[in-house]
């Protein structure tokens, strides 16, 4: 078991982590808008199992890979940089809402969502940054464990708050003009969010 103050410590970091804008968050409040919160629950809980199980499976090998062979993981931030740009993309041309609430296009699906999580920057972060910091030597595998299901258990509600926000925001951009605005904001922002990636990518 973690330490009280770790794990204190541990709570804070995963709340403030999930909850801040990022990749996922600007995708959750952009889907739902674009199409409601019920049609967007796969895509929440995608990302909340999906980053659960890559925090724990970070944690129990995966990370230790990238830094045996750092060539890897320059290359997953290419390809996931390039596929977040596609994202982003397809965001800023997401379809008007038509007269039965429903949007042309689809939400990201669970698998979608799980998979995007080994290609999130921010996740990377997140994850690497939570096992350093929180897991135990002596009690290894139990620390990590519990930091992956402290993720899950806190990234739910926190992820949930997004696609809510954006659901509830349905009934103020029914013009298509404003709608449009906002798909390329929220676009905009997503491509925002790669500017660290971008900055040490251009560094090289």
């Amino acid at each position: 078991m973690l330490p009280y103050d770790l794990l204190l410590g541990l709570i804070g970091f995963s709340f403030v982590s999930s909850i801040t804008p990022g990749p996922n968050n600007m995708m959750l409040l952009a889907s739902g808008l674009n199409f409601g919160f019920r049609r967007t629950l796969p895509h929440m809980i995608g990302i909340s199992i999906g980053f659960t199980l890559m925090v724990a499976i970070v944690g129990l090998g995966a990370g230790q890979v990238f830094e045996r062979v750092p060539m890897l993981y320059t290359i997953l931030k290419y390809l996931g940089t390039a596929y977040m740009l596609w994202l982003a993309w397809g965001i800023a041309n997401s379809g008007p809402i038509e007269g039965d609430g429903a949007s042309r296009g689809s939400p990201m699906t669970f698998l979608g969502a799980a998979a995007f999580q080994w290609v999130n920057p921010k996740a990377w972060v997140m994850a690497l940054g939570a096992i350093t910091t929180y897991s135990q030597a002596h009690d290894y595998v139990t620390s990590v464990i519990i930091i992956a299901l402290a993720f899950g258990i806190i990234n739910w509600p926190s992820v949930g708050v997004w696609a809510y926000f954006g659901a509830s925001m349905r009934r103020f951009l029914t013009n298509p003009a404003q709608l449009r605005i906002f798909n390329r904001a929220m676009a905009l922002l997503l491509v925002a969010s790669l500017w660290p990636v971008f900055a040490e990518l251009f560094a090289r």
